[in-house]
């Protein structure tokens, strides 16, 4: 190998290690290891910005957009409950998770499935009090684990296929690699559901009250078009909501205080709660509930276009000793009052009956740019923003779920390309105002993107600089005499090249090596190309290159050893049984 060669591998090998030791962010670690390689000519200017330019980045930061669409209009919260339910336990979490997102990565590209899953996913894990450390890796596994299944899951089947018929070999039908994918997946779903209570950490602690001092007092009313009318509080999911209770249901003027998880909801019930901020937020967006101060609906903007904001009185603030009706808080700031915290102690009035005191913290209904107006006025210590908590649109609900379908089907029949599919899935959630513009390019994860575009750079230097071929050609050279050895060797190769670098590049890599030994052996390449196929997927290991690892890294609050602990004994396990099954489907 020529000092380039050298000069990457180092490269990589720092990289993975201060992934390992450090607590520097993934997207500054990797960009760093983009510029070294770029400034040590290990990779040209052009191959190593192409990856900023790959048809998955773009389909991954489109498919943000179409995310962003699906929570702001309620709609993440019908897949939630339609798809996932509510699970009674981390392992009945992960298997109501994987088990759908396997099936449906057979179809959809897995890195597509996981930028679709992964808003889902986190807002049904915080409403079922789930730490995101168990569903994030859970997700990406299943995605992988499902893409092995169909020529179409992944983008190394299709090039891995191409290469095949290029030398003379039939092409595959769709699910033809299903013989070995399928049983892989399965075993591979068990696994990660049984072992991940010993092998996934509990990388943050559940939500609870403790974590804010501020406990606001907060009234919904149940709406008389709500589907939660005639539901019991367990099913309605208001029963164990993360840092909030309820504390009591006023209904007719009847109030039914240490309401049973029984209790059915009627029309026009005033629900009281008690709680954080987060999920004061969080119940603002429920469907079929709507703050019982009708004082929001009277506010001059647009509720799509208002936000929740924070603010402190002051001692010099005129309502100070003023009930809040006797105050008129909302004709003199066009600001709503929606709860109230005060030295963590529950107000038992009705917001408008409430006096209000000086160091009383408001959580306001109003238009952003109260902040702005209010930041300099003596009226409030303290004002802030609090962030993506704009009023749902769950009007646009069923309308940004059959824009979620159209890209599903569409994509998945092949009437479109996944990206073209995925950018005008985008450009409809915002033409038809299920997400603004701005909440369009404030729900794009920049850093993720940036992760992906620098890994795809680093694997084309380890291609293009010799160091992945310098690596495979002495270890292939050796194992020409036993075909079972050689399909062993085959697939670790390239599964280890796949943790490394664009598991694309990897399959093509090792497939011309892997045809010759196979020719100078005499016996079927077809058990080869499987083992390829299935290799170039099930790189489980590490998650400095694969895109669903990228992704799920910080939702999931990860380290670099914990995808380490769990994808090791997984790749072992998979690769055993892909090179003892393969050859009994496709013999030599």
């Amino acid at each position: 190998m020529e000092w380039q060669a050298w000069f990457t591998l180092s490269t990589v090998a720092l990289t993975v290690g201060l992934l390992i030791v450090t607590r520097i962010s993934a997207d500054l670690i990797m960009m760093a290891a983009l510029t070294a390689l770029l400034t040590g000519r290990a990779v040209s200017t052009e191959e190593a910005l192409a990856g900023f330019a790959n048809e998955g980045l773009i389909t991954v930061a489109a498919l943000f957009v179409v995310g962003a669409g699906i929570r702001e209009t309620g709609a993440m919260a019908i897949l939630a409950s339609w798809l996932l339910g509510r699970p009674r336990s981390d392992s009945a979490a992960q298997a109501r998770l994987m088990i759908p997102v396997t099936l449906a990565s057979g179809f959809i590209y897995h890195t597509a499935m996981v930028a679709m899953m992964l808003p889902v996913v986190d807002e049904w894990g915080k409403k079922n009090r789930i730490q995101a450390s168990k569903l994030m890796i859970p997700l990406s596994y299943a995605a992988i684990l499902g893409g092995a299944c169909s020529l179409m899951g992944t983008s190394s089947n299709l090039v891995v296929n191409g290469l095949a018929v290029q030398a003379g070999l039939p092409t595959l039908g769709l699910f033809d690699v299903a013989w070995v994918g399928l049983p892989c997946a399965i075993i591979g779903v068990g696994f990660v559901i049984v072992g991940s209570k010993w092998l996934l950490p509990v990388r943050k602690p559940t939500f609870g009250m403790q974590d804010d001092a501020r406990l606001y007092t907060v009234e919904m009313l149940v709406d008389q078009s709500s589907s939660l009318i005639g539901k019991t509080i367990e099913e309605a999911g208001l029963r164990h909501l993360p840092g909030l209770f309820l504390v009591e249901i006023d209904r007719e003027g009847q109030v039914l205080a240490a309401v049973s998880s029984q209790e059915r909801l009627h029309a026009n019930d005033r629900l009281v709660f008690a709680g954080v901020v987060e999920s004061v937020v969080d119940l603002q967006k429920t469907r079929g509930l709507k703050p019982a101060t009708d004082q929001v609906f009277k506010l001059d903007s647009p509720r799509s276009h208002r936000c929740l904001i924070e603010a402190v009185v002051s001692n010099t603030c005129p309502l100070a000793g003023k009930t809040i009706r006797e105050g008129r808080f909302r004709t003199i700031y066009n600001a709503a009052i929606i709860a109230l915290a005060r030295n963590g102690e529950r107000q038992r009035q009705k917001i408008g009956d409430i006096v209000l005191q000086t160091g009383d913290t408001l959580l306001l209904e109003a238009h952003p740019m109260f902040v702005e107006q209010q930041r300099n006025s003596r009226d409030f210590y303290l004002i802030s923003r609090i962030e993506n908590s704009s009023p749902v649109r769950h009007e646009r609900a069923w309308l940004a779920c059959a824009i979620l379908l159209g890209l599903i089907v569409s994509a998945g029949a092949g009437w479109l390309s996944m990206v073209n599919a995925a950018l005008l899935a985008a450009g409809l959630m915002v033409l038809t105002r299920c997400c603004s513009g701005t909440e369009a390019r404030t729900n794009i994860d920049w850093r993720v993107l940036m992760v992906i575009g620098a890994a795809l750079g680093i694997g084309r230097a380890m291609q293009t600089s010799g160091a992945a071929r310098g690596l495979v050609e002495p270890l292939l050279s050796q194992i020409s005499v036993y075909p079972w050895l050689a399909l062993a060797v085959v697939y670790l190769v390239t599964m280890c090249l796949s943790e490394i670098m664009s598991h694309t590049t990897a399959a093509a890599i090792v497939f011309p090596m892997a045809l010759a030994a196979a020719t100078s052996m005499g016996v079927n390449f077809m058990p080869f190309v499987m083992v390829i196929m299935i290799a170039a997927s099930f790189a489980f290991a590490l998650p400095i290159c694969y895109p669903p690892h990228l992704m799920v890294y910080g939702p999931g609050n990860y380290r670099f050893t914990d995808f380490v602990r769990i994808g090791v004994p997984l790749n072992a396990l998979l690769g055993t049984i892909t090179v003892i099954l393969t050859p009994l489907v496709w013999p030599f």
